[in-house]
């Protein structure tokens, strides 16, 4: 952290008759913001962040859907968070508390037997093993050359990206990293490549034979990515899904007590501790430079002044809408103009009264399967169908689903003997043909289109769990149009961008601005549209915040 005499040097204390002016002001609220802001101001800067919603937490948030039933509306799972945020914000101080999932994954099936995959590779073994003893000898393998390339990427993520463009500099810090690469040794960079390049769909099935086992896996490579597991860089996507844990647990994923809102509101106590003036229902029209630094102003007319900003919004957020894109270099604009945005993703929080009685593994009593992430993904050819179907016809007929019950873990978001549970689906595309002719013009969704698909999901989950509709008591459905419009996500894009080779890295968003530093001096980018992508963890905004701290404390030497 900062010396007390350092932090005198980097920052000036705003006092209360002038509350409109900052070091720093963040706009907004999400993860990656409060993140961004907290490490500022425990550096001394005066910060503030600006929030568009009445609820901080961007789309990390907990919220009541029905009468008694909370869920974590947006975002649903923990994993990527960082232990370094964790550790330095001093969030479980804060109270929050993240409890792994007691079984990784659960594959039904409609007739015969499904597949739950435990964490253990032992235990896991002896699962895949009802389904190809052959498949089970080869999973410890598979597991230790995932876990070894992922070990080595987890250090680029809490690391602004090298930049071919900076020089002998950067060339230097490029050749620092290769070490820790070069000791995977020659299979394991064989791997790496593989993975960095291939598809998950032709990786996976040079190692196993199983559909059920290949479809579990797969997943990880289409989550929030419209593609086929059978695409060029769906492995990386595979491996990016592979970069986090929970309580040491390399690759697990786990539950937030009290929801995904849980780590924000901790975030937001954690900012606010250290001096972080948040400011709620203001929603940033324009940035606009003034005075040595910039007038953040809000559709309510109030304007903000702050000698640097950090922005925690999407890209085309940030360059189309906030700022003059004439200030912009022409080759920026247009990478912007060009950012593929569009994850194919429909959410539905839904109430139960009881528990999927699933054909495969009958019975709503609670159970261990329950409390797993439950896999509509029968096999690499499911996803990749489910893919050409929205390609078409602009939704999946038969939808891949993921399907959370985080009720079986945390009993305070539904009533005693109700449960909750999330859905997360693809691929749904953020406008739809308009017509029989796939060429034809696109148009906007529609309540009707909602409704529509909704059922589609539930249909596909009612054939491996037939109780599934009759338990439903409530349900709220967001498409990806609605995903952009409450939460800012363009194109309905969990990750703010698509993870494809070309968008990330160096590449994330541009060439040259990949260091989280915009074409605009002083203004920088802290959300998932930069390095390492997106995900709740919180890498952005740590990133972001070493790098405004070392330019401001150069321009504090350049004054003096």
């Amino acid at each position: 952290m900062y010396t007390r005499r350092r932090r005198r040097r980097l920052c000036r204390t705003v006092t209360a008759s002038h509350r409109n002016r900052f070091d720093v002001a963040v706009i907004g609220g999400g993860h990656n913001g409060l993140v961004c802001a907290a490490y500022l101001a425990a550096a001394g800067l005066s910060v503030c962040v600006l929030e568009r919603r009445t609820r901080i937490g961007g789309a990390a948030v907990t919220e009541e859907f029905a009468p008694g039933f909370r869920n974590s509306t947006a975002s649903y799972t923990v994993s990527l968070l960082q232990q370094r945020v964790i550790d330095d914000l001093g969030l479980a101080a804060e109270g929050l508390r993240i409890v792994p999932r007691p079984l990784a994954n659960f594959v039904p099936s409609e007739a015969g037997r499904g597949l739950k995959l435990p964490r253990q590779t032992a235990a896991a073994q002896a699962a895949i093993a009802e389904h190809s003893r052959r498949d089970a000898e080869r999973y410890p393998a598979f597991a230790e050359e995932l876990s070894a390339v992922a070990s080595r990427f987890r250090g680029l993520m809490l690391e602004p990206p090298v930049d071919p463009t900076g020089g002998w500099r950067e060339h230097l810090r490029a050749a620092r990293r290769l070490p820790r690469f070069a000791s995977l040794g020659g299979r394991g960079i064989a791997s790496l490549w593989d993975l960095v390049t291939g598809s998950a769909g032709a990786w996976l099935d040079r190692r196993f034979e199983s559909d059920c086992l290949k479809g579990a896996l797969g997943f990880d490579s289409i989550v929030g990515h419209f593609a086929s597991p059978y695409h060029a860089g769906s492995g990386y996507l595979l491996l990016h899904h592979a970069l986090g844990g929970v309580d040491a647990l390399g690759g697990a994923w786990g539950h937030a007590i009290g929801g995904m809102g849980a780590i924000t509101e901790a975030l937001a106590a954690a900012a606010a501790r250290r001096g972080v003036v948040i400011l709620r229902e203001r929603d940033v029209q324009r940035i606009t430079e003034a005075g040595g630094g910039y007038d953040v102003c809000s559709a309510d007319g109030s304007v903000v002044h702050a000698g640097a900003v950090a922005a925690g919004v999407h890209p085309k957020i940030l360059f189309e809408r906030l700022t003059d894109p004439e200030r912009l270099p022409a080759d920026f604009r247009e990478r912007i103009r060009h950012w593929r945005s569009e994850s194919a993703s429909f959410r539905a929080n839904v109430a139960l009264a009881e528990l999927p009685d699933f054909s495969c593994l009958p019975g709503t009593a609670p159970a261990e399967h329950h409390a797993a992430g439950i896999l509509i993904t029968p096999g690499l050819d499911y996803l990749d169908r489910a893919w050409l179907d929205a390609r078409r016809d602009g939704y999946s007929a038969a939808p891949v689903v993921e399907l959370l019950i985080p009720s079986t873990i945390d009993d305070s978001l539904a009533p005693a003997g109700a449960h909750v549970a999330s859905l997360f689906c693809q691929h749904f595309r953020r406008r739809l043909p308009d017509g029989a002719d796939p060429a034809s013009a696109e148009r906007e969704w529609t309540d009707d289109d909602r409704r529509r698909a909704l059922d589609r999901v539930i249909d596909t989950v009612s054939r491996y769990a037939p109780n599934f509709r009759r338990s439903i008591v409530a349900a709220e459905a967001l498409s990806p149009k609605d995903l952009e419009d409450r939460f800012g996500l363009i194109g309905g894009d969990i990750f703010h961008g698509a993870l494809d080779l070309d968008q990330l890295y160096w590449t994330r968003p541009a060439w040259g601005h990949a260091q989280y530093r915009t074409p605009l001096p002083h203004v920088y980018l802290c959300a998932s549209g930069a390095h390492p992508g997106g995900g709740v963890s919180g890498a952005p905004g740590y990133n972001a915040a070493q790098v405004m701290l070392r330019d401001l404390a150069r321009r504090g030497r350049a004054r003096r």
